[in-house]
């Protein structure tokens, strides 16, 4: 009988360590409590210092907004092999610098940086009007949206988003989802401000709430950090492999010395 309620709290124990590992591995695990009734904006992102924009102004009548328009020379050959020169439109890049300002056609050095895409083409269009009668259409776009997301993930990178927007769930299923050993309740985010600083937010996974956080949403070129738990650290190839193997021998031998207090 002795033997036996030994046993039972032996089994008892490992069930109790298997239950609070699984615990700490689903997302959003009081997802049922959490009440989504209320209107949140709709995020955009804003324009920061090194981003690459392309920016086009159209009118009805193309040659209005030409000049508002960067253009490309390019040198076409006819069936005689002549060569000819046009001046075509095209999606030109404007790089943002470190004050947030772009060259643009015309109207000279605009500031950019801190506005949303839709900002930033009202902006745009408010300035045409002492050149442009009608109300032009200004589309502005950014062409390198990144984000990478490195540590305890299946696919661990850097990605191009070419919606320009992708919340941190989007961003690990792209990087193959998190494995096992990930710690959900630890995740950190890494984002660089607009004067160049490098902020950390710490991202709990296993909390429905984090749809609400003002972090849910990435910004170009944020980095998302997933920690290997303790398991994962004891059993990785980097370290000293002797410790590795005496401390694998110890549990054995403690295992063994139980067991046989058990059924002794």
């Amino acid at each position: 009988m002795y033997r036996i309620s030994k046993l039972a709290i032996l089994i008892c124990i490992l069930a109790f360590s298997s239950c609070n590992s699984y615990k700490s591995v689903p997302y959003f695990q009081n997802i049922d409590s959490i009440s989504f009734n209320e209107i949140q904006q709709l995020y955009d992102a804003k324009i920061m210092p090194k981003d690459i924009l392309t920016i086009t102004v159209n009118t009805t009548d193309p040659s209005v907004s030409a000049p508002f328009n960067l253009t490309v020379q390019t040198i076409e050959s006819n069936n005689l092999s002549m060569q000819r020169t046009t001046s075509q439109a095209a999606l030109q890049q404007y790089l943002v610098d470190n004050t947030g300002h772009i060259d643009f056609p015309v109207l000279g050095s605009l500031k950019v940086g801190g506005l949303t895409k839709t900002e930033a083409e009202l902006m745009i269009k408010e300035k045409l009007k002492p050149y442009i009668k009608e109300t032009p259409v200004v589309t502005v776009r950014m062409t390198d949206f990144k984000i990478a997301v490195i540590g305890e993930v299946n696919h661990p990178g850097q990605f191009t988003i070419n919606k320009e927007k992708v919340n941190v769930l989007e961003a690990l299923a792209l990087a193959g989802d998190m494995t096992v050993y990930g710690i959900r309740d630890n995740v950190k985010l890494i984002r660089e401000t607009a004067t160049g600083k490098h902020e950390v937010y710490t991202l709990n996974f296993n909390d429905a709430n984090l749809i609400k956080s003002p972090y849910y949403q990435m910004q170009q070129n944020d980095i998302l950090v997933v920690t290997p738990n303790k398991v994962k650290a004891q059993n990785s190839d980097i370290g000293n492999s002797t410790t590795l193997w005496f401390s694998a021998t110890g549990i054995l031998v403690s295992l063994a010395s139980l067991l046989v207090t058990i059924f002794k």
